[in-house]
């Protein structure tokens, strides 16, 4: 197998577990009896959106931080982010007393470009799309030097939400299958890396959203391509994952089992779900594992793990979306 495919391996995850031990929670993992009725088979819930920031990133933004060199830290970071890695760099960041940019692109929430200012970090909002942020992502650095730490082509960003992973394997170490949430594939690519290393039979099932799914287009394809990226319930799942991707395509490519995806109303499913059965609030990134059980586009045939990985959601759309009221809007 090519170096490129196991650029992250079981050692760098576990070595990124020591360094960030006290850094991140460990979450829990919770059986669902509504879940686990209705297929037929024990349904566990990674409830990932507890973690500190809401959200899985804290892992990978706290282990690239430690991992950077003092000189590094003291010219700064700057990411693009869809909103959830730029909160999590810019509270690891701030735990080093060192400076965070943060490039989102007009799709994000304000809920996301808020939660990343209260951190103390220099948010920049440039362009329709990701990959506009990620332009002015590279200006920067060239003109500044900062360091770039992307939301998930990057061995230091995967290996931390690889531990998301070990956890899941040490509580339900019989799982069958993990349902992850799919992007740019820095937690699946992960997380399918340490489910496997430790168990190489268990399933890992990438779920995304039908509009703008990125790594889906580029894995059909067979190379990284671009897609129009669309506003979607699940917003934490859109951008693309670069045309230059260097770890997390061929990653997902050997390591994922299937991916899946899912229309809007499905998303919705899975957030209402978790709402009033589970009793958790999560953003539609995080319902999408729900969203595919109760949609019957996921088949288990035994233990079945759902990372529920943020709960970064605009508590108003909650709202409508719980009532029924927002998916005419964001699927128009």
């Amino acid at each position: 197998m090519p170096v490129i495919e196991m650029a992250v391996q079981l050692q760098h995850i576990r070595a990124a577990r020591e360094r960030i031990a006290g850094k991140v929670e460990r979450t829990p993992c919770v059986a669902s009896q509504s879940l686990s009725e209705r297929t037929g088979c024990p349904v566990h819930l990674k409830l990932e959106h507890h973690q500190t920031t809401g959200a899985f990133k804290l892992r990978g933004a706290s282990n690239a931080i430690a991992a950077l060199s003092a000189d590094e830290k003291s010219r700064g970071v700057i990411a693009a982010s869809t909103g959830n890695h730029g909160r999590a760099l810019a509270h690891a960041a701030k735990l080093e007393g060192i400076r965070a940019v943060i490039c989102m692109s007009k799709l994000v929430p304000e809920n996301k470009l808020e939660a990343s200012r209260r951190l103390g970090a220099d948010v920049r909002i440039v362009g329709n799309s990701q990959d506009d942020a990620q332009q002015e992502v590279d200006r920067l650095v060239a003109e500044e030097g900062l360091v770039m730490l992307p939301p998930f082509d990057h061995p230091d960003i995967i290996a931390g939400q690889g531990t998301l992973g070990l956890e899941i394997m040490e509580q339900v170490p019989d799982a069958a299958s993990v349902l992850v949430p799919l992007s740019g594939g820095g937690l699946a690519a992960g997380v399918a890396a340490a489910v496997k290393g430790v168990s190489p039979r268990t399933k890992v099932i990438g779920i995304s959203m039908a509009r703008g799914a990125a790594m889906k287009a580029s894995l059909d394809a067979g190379r990284p391509v671009q897609v129009e990226e669309l506003p979607t319930l699940a917003d934490s799942l859109g951008g693309g994952i670069g045309l230059d991707n260097r770890l997390t395509f061929a990653m997902c490519r050997n390591l994922l089992d299937d991916v899946i995806l899912l229309a809007e109303d499905e998303i919705a499913a899975g957030i209402r779900h978790a709402y009033e059965q589970e009793r958790e609030i999560v953003e539609g990134a995080g319902a999408v594992g729900i969203g595919a059980l109760l949609a019957g586009k996921a088949s288990v045939s035994g233990p079945t793990v759902l990372i529920l990985s943020g709960r970064n959601v605009d508590m108003d759309l909650h709202r409508r979306i719980v009532c029924g009221e927002a998916i005419a809007e964001r699927a128009a």
